[in-house]
């Protein structure tokens, strides 16, 4: 393994009835300001919405809604809550959903304690925010890891860029399998697939043979599959989903990555899919895959040989990949980039502009060329 250093920075309160039983005491350390951010009302309609304010408020706290968060998330966006934290002089950020939600607020949090533009900040003068607004996550749609890491993925819609920004991690996550209940089994699906995505490509990422890190992305991987699989069999299945919630939080609080490079080479063509077309991430992401790892099957034939015993019980790297393919078929995922809702119409010269300004990961089994990318777009077809 390579050297690291590692901290973990979030604490997590997990289990049915968490917010109920911790969130009081887990906001009394911070000032009175709440800025209270959710998506487009699910929230209020469950129930969630009301429990959560309703201990803000008898915590002493002063709440400040911020709604309208959108799937992948807006710059824009960022900048709104930004204004809003300012003038109402917010102490600390509580984000109320996903990972579009939260990673909103992660930028946020950063945005509103500096003057200066973040995106160019970051992007063009490659310095990083030290000062941030506190903040914590309350998790009612799991998939992303956002909960547990400083990092967040953003669209700049001006630029046509959706791409990972620094910001702030969570002081701490309530992860409660319940609350994701009222989500439609499609976005579960998406969602647990998304972790699925992230110990994929943080395993088959360059690193050495004998690897603790792989060892425990395989278990991951393996447990998300099993879980997915129950949930197919019954949508109401707390205890898968309180394990897919956790597997979310492991595939993303660094644990993987300790000790090795990573891929996310699917992660870039599908951030920049999404920057054009605002499809569904877990979705677009289950569509790249399979087409990307037969493009670099022959880079890292024993990777996926290991993957497939571990995660689908198959022989060859060959059939590793066809058993990922079938799973995904399996889990009413689609397979086609037609498949997917998108806002503009997906044709060959809209995958030309995401291959030619999609980022191009130099630690994946083999650096791919901007024609490879969109030849793989193609065949994703």
């Amino acid at each position: 393994m390579q050297s690291f250093v590692y901290e973990y920075a979030t604490k997590v309160y997990f289990g049915e009835g968490a917010a109920r039983e911790h969130l009081a005491q887990a906001v009394s350390g911070f000032g009175q300001n709440v800025l209270l951010a959710y998506g487009g009302g699910s929230v209020k309609k469950n129930g969630i919405y009301d429990e959560i304010k309703g201990i803000l408020e008898d915590a002493g706290k002063k709440v400040t809604d911020f709604s309208g968060i959108m799937p992948n998330p807006t710059y824009a966006k960022v900048q709104e809550g930004a204004a809003l934290a300012k003038k109402e002089g917010i102490d600390f950020i509580l984000a109320v959903g996903g990972g579009s939600v939260i990673d909103c607020c992660k930028i946020i949090a950063a945005q509103a304690k500096t003057d200066r533009d973040l995106w160019e900040m970051e992007m063009t003068d490659h310095q990083f925010p030290t000062e941030v607004i506190p903040m914590g996550a309350v998790v009612t749609a799991s998939g992303t890891g956002a909960e547990m890491n400083g990092g967040a993925v953003i669209t700049n819609e001006e630029k046509v860029i959706k791409a990972g920004m620094a910001a702030a991690a969570p002081r701490f996550a309530i992860l409660d399998p319940a609350y994701t209940a009222s989500v439609p089994a499609s976005q579960v699906m998406s969602g647990a697939f998304d972790t699925l995505s992230h110990a994929m490509e943080t395993y088959f990422g360059k690193s050495d043979q004998d690897n603790v890190s792989d060892d425990v992305a395989l278990a991951i991987m393996r447990n998300t599959v099993v879980n997915m699989r129950r949930l197919q069999k019954n949508v109401s299945d707390m205890q898968a989903r309180g394990n897919l919630m956790w597997d979310s939080a492991m595939a993303e609080n660094g644990i993987l990555k300790v000790g090795r490079v990573t891929d996310f080479q699917a992660h870039q063509m599908e951030h920049q899919l999404g920057a054009y077309t605002d499809c569904n991430h877990g979705q677009g992401l289950a569509v790249i895959h399979p087409v990307y790892y037969r493009h670099i099957l022959k880079d890292t034939r024993g990777k996926f040989q290991c993957f497939g015993k571990a995660v689908f019980g198959t022989d060859t790297a060959e059939d590793a990949v066809d058993a990922l393919g079938a799973f995904i078929m399996e889990c009413g995922l689609p397979t086609k980039l037609q498949e997917l809702k998108s806002k503009v119409e997906i044709t060959p010269e809209i995958l030309r502009k995401v291959a030619d300004t999609c980022n191009i990961i130099s630690s994946n089994p083999r650096e791919l060329s901007r024609d490879e990318i969109y030849d793989i777009l193609m065949e994703c077809m």
